[in-house]
């Protein structure tokens, strides 16, 4: 497969992914998930905190978890959800990558400097 091609399906999965947290509530629950990082939360708790309907917020679970932001794990009968940092690192890289080193939009240090 020709390298282009790679780099387009890639483009396209990240685009996938900004338009999971693209939506208000999703974009709440993976915020919570990450302040709760790395144990992550019980979708219960993540109610509580967030007041979504258990229907709705099943369905945006249900959507960050098909785009690899989330990861699920059963404890008994609860399920608890935690960010996926590793698909987080992968998609900030992606826009660091054009922004910081290819044309420096945005001073690298900048970015360092935010995450301190």
């Amino acid at each position: 497969m020709p390298r282009t091609a790679i780099r387009q399906e890639q483009i396209v999965r990240y685009a996938d992914m900004f338009a999971a947290i693209g939506a208000e509530a999703r974009l709440r629950i993976l915020r919570i998930l990450l302040s709760a990082h790395p144990d992550g939360l019980v979708v219960g708790d993540i109610q509580s905190e967030l007041d979504i309907a258990p229907s709705t917020l099943s369905h945006h679970l249900e959507k960050l978890k098909s785009e690899g932001l989330v990861l699920v794990s059963r404890e008994g009968t609860f399920l608890r959800y935690r960010a996926n940092a590793e698909a987080l690192q992968e998609l900030l890289t992606f826009l660091y990558a054009e922004c910081c080193t290819r044309n420096k939009a945005v001073e690298p240090e900048e970015i360092v400097r935010i995450c301190r």
